[in-house]
Formats: C-alpha cells, sequence, structure tokens
C-alpha cells in the first residue's frame, strides 16, 4: 500500500486528493495545525465523513523541525504540498507571513525529503497568479512570469525550489501550475463562494446586497476534484516535470454573478454593488490557461464546464440556506 502525505489535507483540494487518494488505495497522512484538532467540527468539516481513515499529525509549515519529525514518521512515497496562504487579497495586507509561511514551508518540507525519504514523489501546487499580467495569452509552461501579489511572489519562489531539488538533488520534484478551480467545498472568502453562498443568502431573505471588487478580471475556472487527480497523474509519470492545469477558457466576474443570480431566479443588478475596499491594489487583467502539454502527456482533460461548475455551488449553496440551523 503506497503511503501518500498531504500538506493542506483540510482544504479544498486536500480534501478532495485525501478521498482520491484512498480510493486508489493509499494509506493517506495529513498535517493540521493542532488548532483545528482542538475544534474539529469547524476546521475538519471537509474531511469528517471520511476522517476515521485518514493519519492526520500536528505540525506548522513554519516550523522545520515540526517537518522534519512528520516526514520521518511517515517516509510517505509522494508527498502533496498544498497548504499556504493563499487568499490573495490577504496576502497584500500581510505579506511578511504570505512569503514566510509560503516560501519556508516549501523549503522545508524538501528539504526533509532530501534528508529522509529521497525517493519520495513530491507534488507542489504553483498557482496561475505566478503569470500574473504576463503578456501573452494563453500562459502555457513557457510564458514569463510576472506575479503582482505577494502571494503570487511567494508561489514563484516555492516553484523555482522545486525546480532547484529536481535538479541539484535528483528530487522527483513536479511543479502543477494550477488556474482558479472551485467547488462546493470553497472557502467563504473566496469571491466564487462569496458570491454563490450570497446569493443563497438573498434568497432566502437572509441578506439584501453583495459587494464585489472589479467585475471586469477574468479568470479561467476550473471543477477541483478534476484538478486533483492531474495532481497524482504528475507523479505517476517516469519523469518529474511541471504542467500547466486549466480549462483553456475564461470568463469575467460579471459573467459568474450573473449565472449565479438567474440559476436562483434573481436579477443581479437588484443587488450587487461595486465596493474600491475590494479592489487589489494591482490587478490581474485576465489568466487563461493552456493545458495542452498536460492532456498530451498526462491524458488529463477538464469535463465539467463553467457552467456546471456554478450550478453545483449554487445548488449546494441554496441547499445549505435551506437547514435550520442556518
Amino acid at each position: 500500500m503506497p503511503t501518500a502525505l498531504i500538506t493542506g489535507i483540510t482544504g479544498q483540494d486536500g480534501s478532495y486528493l485525501a478521498e482520491f487518494l484512498l480510493e486508489q488505495g493509499y494509506e493517506v497522512h495529513g498535517i493540521v495545525r493542532r488548532v483545528a484538532l482542538e475544534d474539529p467540527a469547524r476546521r475538519l468539516s471537509r474531511i469528517s465523513s471520511f476522517i476515521n481513515r485518514l493519519h492526520l499529525h500536528s505540525g506548522m509549515l513554519d516550523s522545520f523541525a515540526s517537518i522534519f519529525h512528520i516526514v520521518r514518521e511517515v517516509r510517505p512515497d509522494e508527498c502533496y504540498h498544498l497548504a499556504a496562504q493563499s487568499f490573495v487579497s490577504y496576502s497584500f495586507d500581510d505579506e511578511f507571513s504570505t512569503l514566510s509561511t509560503n516560501i519556508n514551508g516549501t523549503h522545508f518540507i524538501l528539504a526533509a525529503l532530501k534528508d529522509l525519504a529521497p525517493q519520495c514523489r513530491f507534488y507542489f501546487a504553483g498557482s496561475s497568479e505566478m503569470f500574473g499580467n504576463a503578456p501573452v495569452s494563453p500562459q502555457d509552461e513557457s510564458a514569463p512570469f510576472n506575479p503582482r501579489s505577494p502571494y503570487g511572489i511567494s508561489k514563484l519562489a516555492g516553484f523555482h525550489l522545486v525546480r532547484n531539488y529536481r535538479e541539484a538533488y535528483n528530487l522527483f520534484a513536479c511543479n502543477g501550475i494550477m488556474f482558479n478551480h472551485e467547488s462546493e467545498r470553497r472557502g467563504y472568502e473566496y469571491v466564487t463562494r462569496k458570491i454563490t453562498s450570497t446569493v443563497a443568502a438573498i434568497k432566502f431573505g437572509h441578506a439584501q446586497e453583495l459587494a464585489l471588487g472589479t467585475l471586469a478580471a477574468r479568470r479561467d475556472w476550473g471543477y477541483s476534484p478534476e484538478y486533483v487527480q492531474a495532481m497524482w497523474k504528475m507523479l505517476q509519470q517516469p519523469l518529474p516535470d511541471d504542467y500547466v492545469i486549466a480549462t483553456g477558457v475564461s470568463h469575467s466576474v460579471r459573467d459568474f454573478v450573473e449565472l449565479a443570480f438567474s440559476l436562483a431566479g434573481l436579477k443581479w443588478e437588484d443587488h450587487v454593488r461595486t465596493d474600491p475596499k475590494f479592489y487589489r491594489p494591482v490587478e490581474i487583467n485576465e489568466l487563461r490557461g493552456d493545458a495542452s502539454k498536460a492532456q498530451e502527456v498526462l491524458d488529463w482533460t477538464p469535463t465539467v464546464t463553467f457552467e456546471q461548475l456554478v450550478e453545483r455551488m449554487v445548488k449546494h449553496d441554496l441547499d445549505l440556506e435551506k437547514q435550520p440551523h442556518r
């Protein structure tokens, strides 16, 4: 039975990946913060339905001793590094902790694997935010990087750390350059879930308006459960490499808003207002990926459309809003 170690196992991608790996017959270990173990009902909700099949370890990404101890205990065959301070807007508010946690956490895991489990196959969750306002569109693996946020900068540093460990120490280390991917498990602070959850609240009379930043920004939105399968496929290849994972189609925030409200039988114009406090200091106009390499090498192709994604999220939040505890 292969053993996998996942950082960020309690998040959207981590929970889907853990489920997928369990289905593949893996022994799945996850690193969680101690505070999560002390408040499982809220902080472990995404993995609660299968938590008894997982091996959870209390640890902190910003502590090399903590990471070293866990890697020494688990000795994983595969390691998926998904944990990060990943809310882009927050990275502008606290750029120091974003850079420290995201860069050092990646470095600590790579260093521990090099010393304790050099045969382990490693996946790093890169981001389309590394491209920023790239001069070419769509962006593939050869597109120039131009990050426009502390988060994007931290992910680009991690990307180069992975490449360095791959080339200098012969680690099987892959970068997944993930474009935006959402689901019913997305956190409420992200714009997509903010939209669908507020739509549901407005539908049932529990809210009146939705305040957003720019509606013109365009993103390439896919479905998280499909994207975690791409992560796994990268580590099953003969050689390590870097891959863009995306749908190849972009939509604006306005497109998302219009569809979400219409699915609930509402007119978005009656409820949505823009608020400058939600604008980024430096905005990225469009991110759209070219996943041709992943399609050819990994045999990976997304199947859930933008319309299906929004419909699933809206339906989920409408169902949640109906529940008595709401």
